[in-house]
């Protein structure tokens, strides 16, 4: 089996790290880099860290508009995947190289076929349409001819959209990849982190967040607490603070941005973690560290009802509030295995296993043309009120 694997952000290498391990035991895996992170902190160190080759192809999109990077990325993969012929594409999350690869995906006819397309993490929602990532999650998810899940609720989202018929579910592969990083991580802790036990850790990128210096001047007034905040800088944060002066208060020390390994190393010494990136949230309950969510929502829902994250949005001193409640910063609480196993990276390998073969059975009952939607196996479940997607 061929498979086309479309990355461009961090946290989708960490999470095609584990299944790339996985995929290359039998298979032939053609990993490509869009460029969408491209610096070294934010692209190349992770491929190391993760100790995965580093990308077959890079498409050196790097930034841009919303259209902008997501056109170049569509023109620029599509020679790329007619000069390799994969059987199918892999993609992963939310970004624009989700959406893009999704789309070539499912246009291109490459010597009289289709490759498949497949998408892990599928059938997470926020159900706030302002967010960019949630149109390209829908997108990848409705044009998939397998949707990877990694939860229950997941599963549930997909089924309410008729695409059960399409879904498995099979873990969240970032169970495997926080494992095998937790064995490792330890000699990566930042000097920072080692000085100042007790640290608040702060991650703060997204557009709605850090696009607007009005509420990036709000979470910056948030943080100023009276414990010390490690605050790794994300290149599109820092440029704003540059731009329009906006400083970090006195007890936030701010670092570069660190490895895949570092970064687990810093979740799991913090005291608390407060972020806005969907990834951290879930790592902190994989870590067992306290979440305090600086969006209006999440898609990792599991973790709030759990009590092991708080969403405070534009709540006025939420932070402080969520750090200052006994009950929520509780470490003894139960922390059930929402997540899986962390064998997902083998169930998503068998999965595409079984979609290769039935893409092949059906090339051979309809001739060299265009493969038609693979029926539904038993493994799959669809809601009993929808007719079948395809």
């Amino acid at each position: 089996m061929r498979v086309l694997t479309v990355v461009g952000a961090r946290p989708q290498f960490v999470k095609a790290a584990p299944v790339t391990r996985a995929l290359r035991v039998r298979h032939q895996e053609t990993l490509v880099h869009t460029g969408q992170h491209y610096d070294d902190a934010m692209s190349a160190a992770f491929f190391r860290d993760l100790e995965i080759p580093p990308p077959d192809v890079n498409l050196e999109v790097g930034s841009g508009s919303h259209a902008a990077m997501t056109a170049e990325m569509l023109r620029r993969l599509e020679p790329v995947i007619e000069q390799r012929e994969p059987d199918g594409i892999l993609v992963y999350g939310d970004t624009n190289s989700t959406l893009a690869a999704a789309l070539v995906a499912a246009k291109l006819v490459v010597n009289g076929r289709r490759p498949w397309l497949a998408h892990v993490e599928a059938g997470l929602r926020s159900f706030n349409p302002l967010m960019p990532e949630e149109c390209n999650r829908i997108v990848a998810d409705h044009l998939a001819d397998l949707s990877l899940a990694p939860t229950a609720t997941a599963m549930n989202h997909l089924e309410r959209e008729g695409l059960a018929d399409r879904a498995e579910l099979v873990g969240d592969v970032m169970v495997d990849a926080h494992l095998w990083a937790a064995q490792r991580a330890e000699d990566q802790l930042p000097a920072a982190a080692r000085a100042n036990p007790g640290y608040l850790l702060v991650t703060l990128h997204r557009a709605e967040n850090v696009d607007h210096p009005d509420r990036l001047a709000r979470w910056m007034g948030e943080l100023a607490i009276d414990r010390r905040v490690i605050f790794p800088l994300h290149p599109r944060t820092r440029q704003t603070m540059k731009k329009t002066g906006i400083p970090a208060p006195s007890n936030v020390t701010v670092i570069d941005p660190v490895g895949y390994l570092a970064m687990v190393a810093l979740e799991s010494h913090a005291y608390a973690i407060a972020t806005d990136s969907g990834g951290v949230q879930k790592e902190a309950y994989l870590s067992g560290v306290p979440c305090i969510t600086l969006r209006n929502e999440t898609e990792w829902t599991e973790t709030v009802e759990a009590g092991w994250n708080r969403v405070i949005g534009d709540e006025a001193g939420g932070l402080a509030a969520a750090l200052a409640d006994v009950a929520f910063m509780n470490r003894t609480k139960s922390r059930p295995a929402h997540y899986g196993d962390g064998r997902a990276a083998a169930r998503i390998v068998t999965a595409l296993e079984a979609l290769n073969a039935r893409h092949r059975a059906q090339q051979q009952i309809t001739g060299e043309g265009l493969p038609q939607a693979s029926p539904p196996t038993p493994s799959l479940r669809r809601h009993p009120s929808e007719a079948p997607a395809r």
